[in-house]
Parts: structure tokens; sequence; C-alpha cells
């Protein structure tokens, strides 16, 4: 899952994702938190991302209701396509499977295009095959140009923070 926010406590916003999530799937990989250049044309301030992967039994309409109710439970309001959001709690992949259907689109349609996904997906899980072709994220990451850009923040993981 990709975790993003760059409206309110951003830092605690994530974690306080990260906790949610561990809380109902166990132990997750966490990525080291990123700060990201917005992809839209809507005017705002940069965003803090990072990303977990984790293993269990769920299944993706679980894992999709699991991070709206996330996003509902930290505030996260409606707004424009690609606005500025207190948490944003997307699905990236669940193992090998495709799906195409008007809620739920596995693997993510745009995680590919996505610097802030791949850049941290690329820390966590290096070797993960992305479906359909198999593709890993730091492949991927080689495909894209410089923007927009995408930094790696030193600091504690942002299961900590908060």
């Amino acid at each position: 899952m990709s975790l993003g926010s760059n409206r309110g406590d951003s830092p605690g916003l994530i974690a306080a994702a990260i906790r949610a999530l561990e809380g109902r799937l166990g132990p997750l990989r966490v990525a080291s938190l990123y700060r990201s250049e917005p992809v839209s044309d809507v005017p705002q301030g940069p965003f803090l991302n990072t990303v977990v992967v984790g293993r269990g039994a769920a299944s993706p309409e679980e894992l999709l209701a699991l991070a709206k109710g996330i996003e509902a439970s930290l505030g996260r309001r409606p707004g424009p396509r690609n606005g500025p959001r207190e948490i944003d709690v997307d699905l990236l992949v669940v193992g090998d499977q495709v799906r195409e259907g008007p809620e739920l689109r596995l693997p993510h349609p745009r995680m590919r295009e996505r610097r802030f996904v791949l850049a941290p997906l690329a820390e966590v899980a290096p070797d993960l095959g992305i479906p359909p072709d198999g593709a890993t994220a730091p492949e991927l990451l080689c495909r894209l140009a410089d923007r927009p850009w995408v930094e790696r923040l030193d600091g504690p993981s942002p299961a900590g923070a908060g």
C-alpha cells in the first residue's frame, strides 16, 4: 500500500495510518518517508509518502475497505482529484492478482508512472514482481524521467513518527 499526505500533521497522519494497518494486518515492512512534488495542476505543497508491504489472508476487497476506513477515520475530506489531502491510502499490488473493476483495479493503474510510489517500494520490496509482466520497482524507476522530483528524508521510520 502507498500512503501519502500534504495537509495537516502529515508525519503523524502517516504514522497513524501505519499503526491502523498493523493493527489489522500484523507487522509490515515500512519504507522511509519521501517528500515528493505533487502530480497535479491543483496548487498545493509537497507530499510526504511511504509504502508498506505486508503478508496476510485479507482479500483485495477487504484491503480496499480497510484503506478507505483509515482515510475516513483520519479526516480525509472530499476534494479535487489529485488535490491536497490529509491522508491517501492506495492499494498497489495483491500478489499476482489483476483486477479491472469500477472500484478496484490491481495493480494500481498509475503506480508504474509514479516515482513517489516506486522509490519507497524499491526500498522495501526491490524484488517484488508487479503484474502482469513481473517488472520490479527498481526496473520501472530506471524508465522514468527525473520529474516530478522525489527525495528520501533522513530520520526515524514513519512507523515511529507522531
